[in-house]
Parts: structure tokens; sequence; C-alpha cells
């Protein structure tokens, strides 16, 4: 089966799934009102230089200052940004902050990563414009070739054509989807990225800092950009105006792409359609069981995420060695998929369960390896220690899935999670929309608890206001304080 991008399309956010072989593989979301600046270039103004950590803060007119570390200003490119492995790298400097940068000073710079935690969003002044083939790097003499483009023939053609069109004073990065591009389809995305530069440029010159000077695409544009080629057969959207939208974008700028893109119109929602809908509360759940009846637990913390294998049913039909192996390798498999699936970064520990022969050390270690060759996101993985624990990192652009759904649980202090009253709500608004579809000029009671009513009166009134209009219902909010943040009852009246 070939790999699917479905959308689910509404007022108030965008959902979007990547499916291998009919098997959820990443998931993303984005609300209307809490769209990630990553990808967004800013004028922005140093406010605070730090000498003893080497780093700076950036007013970028957005709230908290944006966090600007001395190798984002002069060296230390990081192209894994787009999720792109490049063969060269460019040397250290070892220059101090307080020489580049001045408090006061004016700067443009571009966020790398949203605000995870209580950390405010990380910004570069190495300036990055992706495009669908290449990626723009003004002010960087420099050609980056993606290594998932392995036919050595290939990437040779390919750095004749870029350096044959590439203007001086700019680097690009040659793109995985670049593979078998004509000069001509390289040509027409670099054009169209010093276009945007330009555009960049002149609004630079017009308007003082803080200030917003480019805003990167949303996450539907982001993933007909990013996603849409070789390894994508499809984009499936359930929003007739968004699959305008994006028919529009692709037949602009990918037109050999345009028949990939199709119009979703059951009446079934599109992630109950495909079976996602059921897979979201499982990729929020601590505990994940194997088929063998082993599982494994998943923790996540400030600093880093734990992840334990238990052998739990499974005793294994010869030794322990084997049955501690066969639980261990088909762990390997699991931990790879949730890791990309719940989007985990930063310092990741995994605690397999200790085994005796070096040798079953090296199938695990070799195992875990590929089973993360799938992973887009950067990660660097160590070998299996004396205790049986695999130390690796993996690119943190953005929240895990788990911190974008979910806050704090204040009934155990902040110990656990619980949805959000804004996920409730949305889960509410669902399920309003297909109890619509079958019932027409009635009356709905919904109960909740009332920090979500609180949000069906105030910021969500528009919701509301649109599933009355559209499916001539009423709908009747009614609290109770006794509900779980989480429960909720819809009823007929």
């Amino acid at each position: 089966m070939a790999n699917d991008i479905v959308l689910n399309v509404n007022r108030e956010e965008t959902r979007l799934a990547l499916l291998e072989s009919g098997q959820l593989a990443e998931l993303y979301f984005e609300k209307k009102k809490d769209i990630s600046p990553v990808g967004n270039i800013y004028k922005g103004k140093v406010v605070k230089i730090l000498p003893g950590m080497q780093s700076a803060f950036v007013d970028l007119g957005v709230g908290k200052a944006a966090f600007l570390h001395v190798a984002d200003v002069y060296s230390n490119f990081d192209y894994s940004l787009f999720g792109e492995d490049i063969t060269d790298v460019f040397p250290p400097h070892l220059v101090k902050i307080e020489e580049l940068l001045q408090e006061g000073q004016d700067i443009i710079v571009q966020v790398s990563k949203d605000s995870i935690g209580t950390k405010g969003a990380r910004v570069t002044s190495y300036i990055t414009l992706p495009g669908r083939y290449l990626v723009l790097m003004p002010g960087v003499e420099h050609i980056g070739i993606s290594r998932r483009i392995l036919e050595e023939n290939e990437r040779t053609r390919l750095k004749e054509i870029v350096n044959s069109i590439k203007r001086p004073g700019f680097g690009l990065i040659v793109r995985t989807a670049s593979e078998g591009c004509t000069e001509e389809e390289l040509k027409k995305d670099i054009e169209f990225l010093m276009l945007l530069w330009d555009n960049i440029q002149e609004k630079k010159d017009k308007v003082g800092a803080p200030h917003i000077l480019y805003n990167d695409f949303d996450i539907v544009f982001r993933s007909v950009r990013d996603l849409l080629g070789h390894s994508v057969n499809r984009v499936i959207i359930d929003s007739k105006s968004e699959f305008k939208r994006v028919v529009d974008f692709v037949n602009t700028y990918f037109p050999k792409l345009i028949s990939r893109i199709e119009l979703y119109d059951s009446p079934e929602p599109i992630f109950d359609f495909f079976g996602i809908e059921l897979e979201i509360p499982k990729a929020l759940g601590r505990k994940v069981w194997l088929k063998s009846g082993g599982y494994i637990l998943i923790d996540q913390t400030e600093a880093l995420i734990a992840i334990d294998v238990n052998t739990g049913k499974y005793v294994g039909k010869v030794t322990l060695e084997d049955t501690i192996l066969k639980t261990n390798l088909e762990a390997v498999k699991e931990i790879a998929y949730q890791i990309r699936l719940r989007n985990l970064g930063g310092i990741i520990i995994i605690d397999f369960i200790d085994m005796e022969k070096e040798e079953n050390r090296k199938k695990l270690f070799t195992a875990f390896q590929e089973a993360m060759a799938k992973d887009r996101a950067k990660s660097t993985v160590l070998q299996v220690s004396e205790l049986g624990l695999i130390e690796m990192t993996r690119k943190r652009v953005r929240e895990s899935l788990g911190r974008s759904l979910c806050e704090p649980c204040t009934y155990c202090e902040g110990k656990g999670f619980v949805k959000s009253p804004v996920t409730v709500c949305y889960e509410i608004f669902r399920e309003l929309r297909k109890i619509g579809s079958d019932e027409k000029d009635g009356r709905i009671i919904v109960t909740v608890h009332p920090q979500v009513a609180d949000l069906f009166y105030e910021e969500e009134r528009e919701g509301v206001d649109e599933i009355e209009k559209t499916y001539s219902l009423k709908l009747i909010i009614k609290t109770d304080k006794n509900f779980h943040q989480e429960y909720y009852e819809i009823t007929t009246a």
C-alpha cells in the first residue's frame, strides 16, 4: 500500500495524519488560534545579553523573548530543521556573543524551535527559506545535498545543476524531493524562493523592530511542500474550501502532482473512516502493550523521556535469555513507532531488559537503528550500555503530541496529564457534527466541566453558533462541577 496524508480541517483546528501502508505513522495538530511560529522570520531587538551563557534574548513582539545562542549567530548551521540529512557542515568558530551583539540592536532572526515547556522559542540568524526541491540560505556560500539521495550519479547531476543556477551570495540545500527533477523545475523553485527573499528584504527596510517579516506556510501547505512526493501517493482533504486552496497552490507550483490531491466527501468523519480517531487516545497513554504480552512504559519529564521495557505476561518457551531477547526485539519496533508518532524529542533513555550475551546486545542495537531509519527527524543513538540502556537524542522542533493535546493535571498536582479544556471542547464539536448529520431541528444538551463550559460561552461561541446554524440545532450548555475535566455528556431534549 502507498502512503497517504489525511487532513481533517475545521474552523478551530487542522489535524494531519501521515499513513504508511495504512498505519498511522505521524500525527500533527494546528489550532487556528495558536499557530506555531517555527519558520517565521522577524526583525527583532536584542533586549539582554548573557555572557555567562553565551546567549541573548531577542524581543520578537510576540510575548516571551526568544533565546539566541552564539552558535546560531555565527556558526553551526542546522540543516535538520527541514528533515534533511546533509553531508557537509560548517566548522565551528570561537567567537563571544558580546563581540557580535549589543543590547538594543536590531537583528533579523528565524524561529528554529517552538516554545517547549517553560522554555521560550529558539531563534537563529541563519535565515532559510524552504521550497519544494531546494532550501535557500541567504548570505551562505554553500551547497548541501541530502544523504537520502543515494545514487552517486544523481547527486553529481543535481550538484552541477544547482551550481549553474545558484546566485552569488546564496547557499542551497538540495532536498530529497529533488531526486529526478529537471533543471527547469529547480530553476522555478529558486525563482520563487528569491522572490520571497526580495520581499522580506523590502519589508525589513520599511518596518521597525520588533516586527514579523515572513510567515511560514500553515500545516496544510507545509505537508504538500515537504511530504508530497515519491513516498506519498495522495493528500486527502475533507474541506471543500481547503481542497480548492490546495489545488490552486499545487497547480501554481507543482502541477505534476495535482492528480494526487483528493476531496473526501463521505458523511463519515475522515479520521473515523481511516481508523485514526481510535489511535489518538492510545498515543496519549503511558502503557503500550506488545503482541507477545510484554509492554513498554513511556514517561515524559521536563529534561528527558524515559521508556521502560517489561516482559509482562510473556514467559517464553526456551530460556530466560531467549525470552528477554524476543521481548526486547519486539519492543524495538514499537518504541521507534511511538517515538515518531508522539513526536518525542530531546534526550531519550530506553531501559531494555538486561541481557547477558554481548551478541544479543549488538542485535538489539542494530535492530533499533533499522527501526529508526524511517524517521525524518535527526537522531543520534548510542550503543547499548552495560545496564541494558540505549541513550539517544532526537531533534525537537515542536511540542510532543502529549504536550500539545494535554496540560498538567490539577487533580494530581502535576504528576500526570489530562486533556485540556480546548481539546475536550473540540472533541465535543466533532461529536455534535456527527449527531447533527443524523438529527435536524432538535435540542441538544451538553453537560460539561465548568472550565469547558466557559470556552463554549466565550472563546468558542462562534463554533457553537456555526453548529446550530449548520444543523438547525439548539445547543444548551450545562455545567457540573463534579464532572472530571475530560468527561462530558451529550443528550437530546
